[in-house]
């Protein structure tokens, strides 16, 4: 007979499962019209993936951090932590030919048979510490958490030249980290690889029925235009502004 005390115990162990963060940080500059990567390009004084790597320790100072690099980018990246006295502790593991490789990869350099996995885009430096928390529990409960946002803009379709409305009700915008068991997400990447895989989420379709949804944060956008840049060093610049409590 399970007591209420085991209980307890099995809720707090549960809620005190390891932490790790895969920041995945392998996509180019290509549309920001730069030979730099974007992910190392500055805002507010540092690189992308920096604010990207602190916004998990200001979440939990705890939590290991797994960083995926192309392997040519990975000298680079170690002068830059030294530049700019990066002392926060991390692993660094090599990318792999598309997004799906450079997460295995990450996951492969996982040697903890059970925790929480976050998966986040390395230039997804504005995701906030209440999506993190949603995801954390969301996982923690379901064994998956998407961060999502509704679409506030009218939503066509294009196909064959012409055009269609669609229920802006029934979409979503994705976003990251993607939050796992990491049981469950390990075993969903020793999968071959399929173009029907756009994210995380969709390579764990193949082995399981449910995907849970929780709330994104607005500001959580993916650096990807020069605009993005602009915007992002705004919110630095107001976070910088606020009081501390």
């Amino acid at each position: 007979m399970i007591t209420l005390q085991d209980k307890v115990f099995r809720i707090i162990k549960i809620y005190q499962m390891k932490k790790i963060a895969l920041i995945v940080a392998g996509g180019s500059g290509s549309r920001m019209g730069s030979q730099q990567l974007k992910q190392f390009m500055e805002i507010a004084g540092k690189p992308v993936l920096m604010h990207t790597i602190e916004a998990f320790t200001t979440y939990d100072p705890a939590i290991m951090i797994i960083l995926v690099l192309p392997e040519n980018q990975k000298k680079f990246w170690e002068e830059l932590c030294n530049r700019h006295g990066f002392q926060i502790p991390h692993s660094v593991t090599n990318g792999g030919f598309l997004r799906f490789h450079s997460v295995k990869n990450g996951l492969d350099a996982i040697s903890d048979e059970d925790g929480i996995v976050f998966i986040h885009d390395g230039v997804r430096p504005m995701v906030s510490l209440e999506t993190l928390q949603r995801c954390y529990d969301g996982a923690v409960k379901y064994g998956s958490a998407i961060p999502v946002l509704s679409v506030s803009e009218s939503v066509r379709v294009k196909d064959s030249g012409i055009s269609y409305p669609v229920d802006r009700s029934k979409l979503v915008l994705v976003q990251t980290p993607q939050t796992f068991r990491l049981p469950q997400i390990k075993s969903a990447y020793q999968q071959e690889y399929c173009p029907e895989f756009t994210d995380d989420a969709t390579v764990l379709e193949k082995i399981v029925k449910y995907i849970h949804l929780v709330e994104g944060n607005r500001e959580n956008v993916k650096i990807t235009w020069p605009e993005d840049l602009i915007f992002a060093g705004m919110i630095f610049e107001i976070k910088k502004k606020r009081p501390k409590v």
